[in-house]
């Protein structure tokens, strides 16, 4: 399986598992399905079927067109990185730099998708599903070439977001992000300088300990530290891991008593 290489704030690359483009496709039809299927039971309970009158327009908007456009930047945003279908098929969306995208990058690949918008445009408001369909296929065909011509295979919206698509075997939780849960009346904060780290900071030494529990390569790990401790001018006798564990439980239980 191809891999990219991910520059991280700190400079140090994380090697990801590009995902393959049968992946990204048959996620694609997962999701696909699910909003036609969303738009159909919608519509056939509430107003009877797909013909509406003048008067409906608005409900036809808001009930069922704006679920349906929506859908994939509120699960990507929702679900860190993932769709229904992504999830299911092991894939996610990172940054450039390893870390979760930011709600812009995910506004971005979002609004790039307008062949997708053309589908339902067509096929709701036209009543032409042929021409809808053909305009979808022209989309997946253009993206399809755009994920073979670039070398991390992205299509145009993850050009525009500055974002890929990787490989990940991991199920989504609370763990997969940069929570985690402190004893307040017994812990003891060690490095109160890591709030000068950000959250993006915080979540790309989250990566990088999620990479190495995976692959047993702990060489980022003792990089990153050295990075750290660098950057915050503090120093450390514990292991690579355990100072990243500490760094990231240091900043949660700060940001906690700060809020």
């Amino acid at each position: 399986m191809a891999v990219v290489l991910l520059d991280t704030p700190f400079n140090i690359p994380i090697e990801f598992e590009l995902a393959q483009w049968h992946q990204r496709m048959l996620a694609y039809l997962i999701d696909f399905a699910i909003q036609v299927i969303y738009l159909l039971s919608m519509s056939y309970v509430l107003i009877g079927g797909l013909e509406f009158r003048e008067a409906q327009l608005g409900f036809v908007l808001i009930v069922l067109l704006l679920p349906t456009l929506l859908y994939p930047i509120l699960t990507e945003f929702l679900l860190q990185g993932q769709t229904l279908g992504k999830m299911a098929l092991g894939i996610r969306v990172v940054s450039l730099d390893g870390g979760e995208p930011e709600l812009t990058q995910y506004m971005l690949r979002w609004f790039v998708k307008f062949f997708d918008w053309g589908f339902w445009i067509f096929a709701l408001f036209w009543g032409n599903g042929a021409l809808g369909f053909f305009w979808l296929c022209g989309g997946t065909i253009l993206a399809s070439i755009v994920l073979a011509i670039t070398a991390k295979s992205q299509r145009l919206g993850d050009l525009a977001a500055r974002t890929v698509v990787v490989s990940t075997r991991t199920k989504i939780s609370v763990q997969d992000t940069i929570f985690m849960a402190i004893n307040e009346q017994a812990y003891r904060v060690t490095f109160p300088e890591v709030m000068r780290l950000s959250d993006r900071d915080i979540n790309t030494i989250k990566t990088v300990l999620d990479q190495a529990q995976k692959t047993g390569k702990h060489e980022t790990c003792q990089r990153v530290a050295l990075k750290v401790q660098e950057v915050l001018h503090i120093e450390s006798t514990l292991y690579p891991d355990q100072f990243l564990e500490k760094v990231m439980a240091d900043y949660n239980y700060l940001s906690t008593r700060e809020n």
